[in-house]
């Protein structure tokens, strides 16, 4: 198997949208020789603890509403030509993801990463569940097969909190500068949300290469 590292935040709709390519891509081709690890990446590291209102936030960071209107406009068109559907209006707060990092980081123990990150996709873009607040985070990893007990447990700890920080830093130090960012094999890096065209190009030449024993 090939390694496919993902670095992504479940707050990112590029990467929500780049995960429905590269899936489409993954399903037209069961023969792929990828093995996927999700990493941390926060796009908001300095977002305070509790998260904050997502429309003082969205006003603040593009300067005003017609500013944010204008940013998203790309990202509506782009998720709907993906087949996926983006319910901002339900989003009220956009949170601080450390926890939902910690989160993904024990499903990928659990063998249950991308479903999890699945899940908080879907639960932050179309459900507009609050993935900053534990009881939240609870429910989804219960919903995706974890142990909602443990993970409540784990969330009221300190639990890898300074490893997602360390791991989060450790990828802008060598240049990731935005997500998703696919690192394959850790040598060849592919930025953005990639078209599954592109994706099914790269699984057929590294089968290719397998077959051929040059990879």
């Amino acid at each position: 198997m090939i390694k496919l590292d993902i670095l992504s935040d479940p707050i990112c709709p590029w990467c929500y949208i780049g995960k429905a390519h590269l899936f489409r891509a993954l399903q037209r081709h069961p023969d792929h020789p990828f093995a996927l690890e999700w990493h941390p990446f926060q796009l908001n590291p300095d977002m305070p603890a509790g998260g904050m209102d997502r429309r003082a936030y969205l006003e603040a960071k593009f300067g005003g509403k017609d500013g944010a209107v204008r940013a998203y406009a790309p990202v509506v068109e782009a998720a709907e030509a993906a087949g996926l559907t983006i319910a901002f209006d339900r989003i009220e707060r956009t949170p601080n993801t450390l926890d939902a990092h910690r989160l993904i980081h024990w499903a990928g123990l659990e063998g249950r990463q991308t479903p999890v990150v699945q899940a908080l996709f879907e639960g932050y873009f179309e459900k507009g569940r609050d993935i900053g607040d534990r009881d939240t985070l609870v429910a989804i990893a219960a919903e995706s097969g974890l142990d909602g007990a443990m993970v409540a447990r784990l969330l009221a700890s300190d639990a890898d909190a300074e490893d997602m920080r360390a791991r989060d830093a450790h990828a802008r130090d060598r240049g990731v500068t935005g997500v998703p960012t696919f690192v394959v094999d850790n040598r060849h890096v592919l930025r953005g949300a990639q078209p599954p065209e592109l994706w099914e190009q790269v699984i057929a030449e590294i089968l290719e290469q397998l077959r051929t024993g040059e990879a």
